[in-house]
C-alpha cells in the first residue's frame, strides 16, 4: 500500500508541475519561466501515529514561522525601503510577538488576518465524493486549517488506517 501511495503523491506533484510550466505562460505572461519549477519532496515511514502527526506538526508550525518571517521581510524591504541586506539585520533575534508588532505598529498590518493558506500552509487529504452518475469516488481535497489541534485529526480519522491509533 505504501507504494501506492508514494507513487499518487508523486503523480500529483509531477501533474502540478506540468500545470504550472504550460499553463503559467498564459497567467503570467510578462514574466516567463527561465526554467522548469521543482519542488523538494520527502517519502518518510514513521512507526507510530504519534510520530506522523508529530512530523504534520511541526511542519504546520515550520510554515507559520517562515511566512511571518517573510512577511516582515518583503514589508520592510517593499514598504520600509530597505535593502535585504538591513531587512534581515533588522529582523534578527526577533520573536513572533516581534514581528507581528512590527507588522502592525509600521504597516498596519494584522498578521491573524493574513489568509490561512499562507500561515497555515496546504494539507492534500483523501476524501470520498459523488461524481456526476451518483458513484462514490475518491478525491483529493486541499484544506488551510489548524491540524496542530485535536479537530483535524479527529474530524479526518477515517482517512487513517485504524491500526496507527494502536501505537
Amino acid at each position: 500500500m505504501e507504494g501506492v501511495a508514494v507513487s499518487y503523491i508523486y503523480s500529483f506533484a509531477l501533474c502540478l508541475h506540468h500545470i504550472m510550466f504550460l499553463i503559467g505562460p498564459k497567467y503570467f505572461p510578462d514574466n516567463p519561466l527561465k526554467y522548469p519549477p521543482s519542488f523538494d519532496g520527502r517519502v518518510v515511514l514513521y512507526p507510530t501515529f504519534r510520530d506522523v502527526r508529530n512530523y504534520f506538526n511541526w511542519r504546520q508550525a515550520d510554515c507559520h514561522i517562515n511566512n511571518l518571517y517573510n512577511t516582515c521581510f518583503w514589508a520592510l524591504v517593499n514598504k520600509g525601503n530597505l535593502l535585504p541586506a538591513e531587512a534581515e539585520k533588522r529582523l534578527c533575534g526577533t520573536m513572533s510577538a516581534d514581528k507581528n508588532e512590527l507588522l502592525f505598529s509600521e504597516f498596519g498590518l494584522n498578521y491573524n488576518n493574513t489568509p490561512e493558506v499562507f500561515r497555515k500552509g496546504s494539507t492534500l487529504i483523501m476524501s470520498d465524493v459523488i461524481d456526476d452518475k451518483s458513484r462514490k469516488r475518491k478525491s483529493i481535497k486541499q484544506l488551510s486549517c489548524d491540524i496542530i489541534g485535536d479537530s483535524f485529526w479527529n474530524q479526518y480519522k477515517c482517512n487513517l488506517d485504524s491500526d496507527l491509533f494502536d501505537s
